[in-house]
This record gives C-alpha cells, structure tokens and sequence, in this order.
C-alpha cells in the first residue's frame, strides 16, 4: 500500500492514488479485507477524503502510469538484489535570519520576525538538496549556499556516496536513483548526465540507473513525501536564524517508523550558464532503456 502514497513536501499532507475497492483488489493475493476495512485501516493511518485542489501540471504524460510501473519494477530489482536505491530532489529556496517561517510552536511568546521577506536582510541563502535511501529510511540532506544546478546535484550525490553509501553497500555495482523531470536534476539537461557521468559514475566506478517521475507526478517521489514533508514539519513555526540552527532542525527530524536525517552544509560556489555540446554528450557511456527511453537511462563508467 506504501507504493500508492504521495505527498506534500511542504506538510504531512498525503494522500492514495487507488480507490479503496481497487485497494481491496489489490490485498487480496495475500489478505482479505473489503472496501470498508481498508478505509477503516486508512483512517487509522491518518487518511481521510479531500476534495480535488488544483496541484498537478496540465501538461501531464499519457505515458504517465506505464512510468510509475516501470519505476516500481526497477525498485523491486534492486532492492531484491540488496543494491541501493536513492530518490532526490531539491527542497524550496530559505531564507537565512529572522524570517516567518509557516507553522506554529507552543512557547509563551511569539517569535518577532523581519515583516519583509527582502533578500537583503538575509545572511545568506540556503539550498536543501534531498537524498532518501528507501531501504534504510534514512535522509540526506546538502545544504548549498549558491545555486541550485546540476553540478550542485551531483556533488551531492557523491557526498552521500563517499561518506554513507559506499560502507553501506560497500558490494553494490549499481545505484538506482529517483528523479524528477525538470530542475537541477532533469531528464533534458545535458549537464546533469554529462556531470553525473564525469564527477561520479566513473569517479565510483559505479553503474547508475536513473528513472525520472513523469510531468506533474513530482509529489510520487519518496524524498518529498518521507523526507522533506517531515523536515517542513519538524521546523515549522521557527525562523531559519542561522546555517547552524538550519542544519540542527534538519538532524532533529525524526518519525514513527524510524526516519533518521543527516546534514551538511557546502559552501561552494556553483556557475550558472554552462553548455555542454553534442561532441561532449556523444562521448558519454549512456544506454537508454528500451521503456521509455526518454525518462529511464543508465549511465556506465568509461573504460
């Protein structure tokens, strides 16, 4: 039933894609339970009817559902073989210093806070890239302070590799990570394959199988609704009063079932702007999947 959830990432707004009769179908293989207990179970779970609200792009794929199934298959490859399995994304752009931030806290008195969003009251900017491991349900976050781009993306990546993956999986060939399509990791941006193909894939020696969510499906992945809905939770009603104070919520984050985040901060500076021509792409050692090639491709080390 897990695989049906989708959520906001800025609350703990979640919600099925199934009707519970299809739910109900779906259970019977291993359980028999009606319609009415599956909503009994999903009420139990927090779960209730919302009336529909204007979320997802119109642009959305026809190819949409044969994505989420392929998407779903490659998962249970990989993680029947005990490989990693990572999905990423970029949380929104924060402001550093005394600025509202959405939520309430119990406290006796309320935070003061700047009444103008202006970045120039700000000590600086801070970039939360999202990294969640599905079978450890652990959270990663990198926190940038300049620009969320592809080169940004990747250097994430290879920190959660270097520092965490790699002695956790220290046997895996392969990598399987989840995607959006569009921002600074997009199935059309030329400089996320060629980086991920230059900085990582054979800085590892790793093979790396990329799957990205359809048009308008960005709430599906898991690093928004198990990762960044529950760090949005967690620090909701306190101001982002310093890069310390930023990465202390994110590290304090935690959930029922065990969530645990780690964070760090990078002070790199990241250009924006950068081409990469037909000559450097044709020189990468990437094979697209015969599914729908343009979202799934993986990425091989060169010799």
């Amino acid at each position: 039933m897990r695989h049906q959830t989708a959520g906001d990432p800025q609350s703990a707004h979640k919600w099925k894609r199934k009707s519970l009769h299809q739910l109900s179908e779906q259970l019977k293989p291993a359980h028999q339970a009606c319609p009415h207990t599956v909503g009994r179970l999903l009420r139990a779970q927090d779960y209730s009817l919302h009336v529909n609200y204007k979320a997802l792009d119109g642009r959305a794929s026809p190819q949409r559902n044969e994505q989420f199934e392929h998407i779903q298959t490659q998962i249970e490859a990989f993680l029947a073989k005990g490989w990693p399995v990572i999905s990423v994304d970029t949380k929104k752009r924060e402001l550093i210093g005394l600025f509202r931030n959405a939520g309430r806290v119990w406290c006796r008195k309320p935070t003061r806070v700047n009444i103008y969003d202006f970045r120039s009251l700000a000590a600086g900017i801070a970039i939360p890239y999202g990294i969640y491991d599905l079978t450890r349900n652990v959270g990663y976050v990198y926190v940038g302070t300049s620009a969320d781009t592809s080169e940004f993306a990747v250097d994430a990546i290879h920190w959660w590799w270097t520092t965490y993956g790699r002695s956790d999986y220290p046997r895996a060939p392969a990598l399987l990570i989840l995607a959006d399509g569009g921002g600074s990791n997009a199935y059309r941006t030329r400089l996320w394959k060629y980086t991920l193909q230059q900085c990582f894939v054979n800085a590892n020696r790793l093979r790396v199988t990329v799957a990205h969510y359809p048009t308008g499906a960005s709430k599906w992945n898991p690093a928004d609704h198990r990762l960044f809905s529950e760090i949005s939770c967690n620090w909701a009603g306190e101001p982002l009063v310093s890069y310390g104070k930023m990465l202390q919520l994110i590290g304090d984050t935690t959930t029922q079932e065990g969530l645990v985040v780690v964070a760090t901060l990078s002070l790199k500076t990241y250009a924006t702007g950068i081409k990469i021509s037909d000559e450097q792409m044709l020189a990468l050692n990437i094979e697209k999947d015969t599914t729908l090639p343009q979202w799934n491709y993986t990425i091989k080390p060169l010799i």
